[in-house]
This record gives structure tokens, C-alpha cells and sequence, in this order.
């Protein structure tokens, strides 16, 4: 973001962060008021992802910040604040903002931070290595687009999220490899963050391909914690997926005001461990989803227009 433009993207990001809530229209509508180099870039990664399958926003406004959050869910922020709304503008120049009903009581900002007592969770409430992972696998209505705002970076400077592209991993494999990967021999377990709470056997997809889409443009659905396969082959095939994964990895140490907007089908992301002190300067970032569409009959049996029902719900509407 260019220092001249700050002023001006600040005075929308309020005012945007106040239409929070109401006609969806309006936020899209406003987006257009961002930078226009602004537009076009994230325009393009639209029109066509990077290999990299992501893109970072420099210089975005953040306000005045409390102190990190230190429970889970909550967020500090006060309505109006700059940040809600400059993520909102800028989900809905990527497609549409929204949430899901199981996730954070439908939360569409969602606060990622360290909650003490869940250190070991894979999710982000946890501060141990969360590998990479396609945002929320296991749901047949899956973002499109995820993005992180950086806020606070970890006392010591190490906890980053880290990005790795199929389209860039693909290229290390051998052509069985991605034969395999390609067969729907793989099942996901539901993210953890959608069963808080509930007991019982760990509910889990039905059987999926990691790699789908054209060859030269292939797509991902993956999670090295959650995704497994009954078939040796399968087995192997995702640990040398992993492998590669890894040897392409970007690590991004997301500083205030920083955004890394990740193509949710292209890219696999995670985060390194970190050490949280629970002392009020935290790494802490600002989460959002953003989707091209969502279907007029989920909608239509929704309360919130942003807000994907219950899978239950989901299921008996599209089964």
C-alpha cells in the first residue's frame, strides 16, 4: 500500500466495518473505492492464481490495538475498528465474506491466537506446528479464498505461516504419484475446530482425490493431519506429497498490517510452533473466508445470508 493511499483506506475500512451486519451489496459496492493498483492485483490473482497460490497486501491499516485476546473466540475489537473493515473490503473483492455456523458461532472475522490450556490443538488457538493443510477439507462448501491480517508477530519473531503451492509440488512427483493422488482413495476428518465439544467417534468425509483440476493447473484438497487412506499406495503417495510440499514451502513472518490472501484450492498452508507468553503481546492475526458464491437454497434456509448452515442441515438440502 502506497504511504499516500493510508489516509483514505483507513476512512474505508471504518465505515466499512460499520456495514458489517447489513446488506452484503454494500460492502462489495464500496470495495471498488480501494487503490486502484489495489483492485487490480487482487483482480488478477483472481483471474488467474499465481503459481505460488498466494499474494501479500502490504501496509494495511490495523488501528489502535488491545492487548492479544486470551480466550477463545472472543475478539477485543470494537466495532468500527479499521481492521474489520479493511478485511471485509477486501473479502469481498475476492468474492463474498462469510462463515460457517459450526465454526467460532459463525464469526466471519475470526481471531487467530494462542489460547493458554490448547497449546497442542491443530487448530489456531494452538501454538505447536499445525501442518499444511487445505481450510477446512473435510466441507463440500470449502473457501475459496482465506486471508490473514498480521496484528502482533510472537515475542520471538518465529511463529510464521507457511504456504506451499500443489502447482509447484506436482513437479517433484513422479506421474504415478500424481496418478494416485488423483484416485478417490482418500478420506478427511472433520477440522477440529468444527467438533469442539463433541464426543464420539471423529466424523469423517467420504472417500476424495487430493489432486483433481487440469493437469497444468491442478488443484488440492489435503491435510496432513486429517487426510489418510486405507490404501498402501494412497499412504504413500501422501507422504511423498508432504515431502514435496515442503521442499516448495514459503514461510511468511506476517507483520502488522500485512495480508497474505491464499488461494484456498491451490495453496496448503499452516504455521510454525511458537512459544506464547499469555501476557498480552501475543502473535496475533485476523482470519477471514471469502467464497465466490454460495448457493440461493443454502441461503435461502440460513438465518445469515454470510453464514453456511450446519452440515446436517447441508446434507439433507443437496443429498
Amino acid at each position: 500500500m502506497k504511504p499516500e493511499d493510508m489516509a483514505a483506506v483507513e476512512s474505508l475500512g471504518v465505515y466499512a466495518s460499520f456495514l458489517l451486519g447489513h446488506d452484503v451489496d454494500d460492502i462489495k459496492a464500496l470495495s471498488s473505492q480501494l487503490p486502484g493498483y489495489v483492485n487490480e492485483y487482487v483482480d488478477d490473482f483472481v483471474s488467474e492464481p499465481n503459481d505460488f497460490g498466494f499474494i501479500l497486501i502490504n501496509g494495511l491499516p490495523v488501528g489502535e490495538l488491545p492487548p492479544t485476546p486470551f480466550a477463545y473466540g472472543a475478539s477485543p475489537l470494537p466495532d468500527g475498528h479499521v481492521s474489520s473493515g479493511v478485511m471485509a473490503l477486501v473479502a469481498e473483492r475476492l468474492g463474498q465474506l462469510f462463515g460457517y455456523s459450526e465454526e467460532k458461532q459463525g464469526a466471519t472475522l475470526q481471531e487467530v491466537h494462542p489460547v493458554k490450556g490448547e497449546e497442542t490443538r491443530l487448530e489456531n488457538s494452538g501454538s505447536v506446528a499445525f501442518d499444511f493443510h487445505t481450510e477446512n477439507s473435510h466441507h463440500p462448501f470449502r473457501p475459496d479464498y482465506l486471508a490473514l491480517l498480521g496484528m502482533r508477530t510472537d515475542h520471538d519473531r518465529v511463529g510464521v505461516t507457511r504456504v506451499s503451492s500443489v502447482r509447484r509440488a506436482v513437479r517433484l512427483l513422479d506421474t504415478s504419484t500424481v496418478r494416485t493422488l488423483r484416485k478417490p482413495i482418500f478420506q478427511s476428518l472433520f477440522a477440529n475446530s468444527f467438533i469442539r465439544g463433541s464426543s464420539g467417534e471423529h466424523p469423517k468425509t467420504h472417500p476424495h482425490s487430493v489432486v483433481f483440476g487440469a493437469s497444468d493447473k491442478p488443484l488440492i484438497r489435503f491435510n496432513s493431519h486429517h487426510t489418510g487412506s486405507d490404501e498402501p499406495e494412497g499412504r504413500k503417495a501422501l507422504h511423498e506429497l508432504t515431502a514435496a510440499l515442503e521442499e516448495v514451502c514459503v514461510d511468511l513472518l506476517l507483520e502488522p498490517g500485512q495480508m497474505v490472501v491464499v488461494d484456498n484450492h491451490v495453496a496448503v498452508h499452516g504455521r510454525s510452533n511458537f512459544k506464547p507468553r499469555y501476557d498480552g503481546e501475543d502473535r496475533w492475526l485476523r482470519r477471514f473466508y471469502s467464497i465466490q458464491s454460495i448457493p440461493r437454497a443454502l441461503r435461502k434456509i440460513s438465518s445469515n445470508e454470510r453464514v453456511l448452515p450446519r452440515l446436517d442441515e447441508i446434507s439433507t438440502t443437496f443429498s
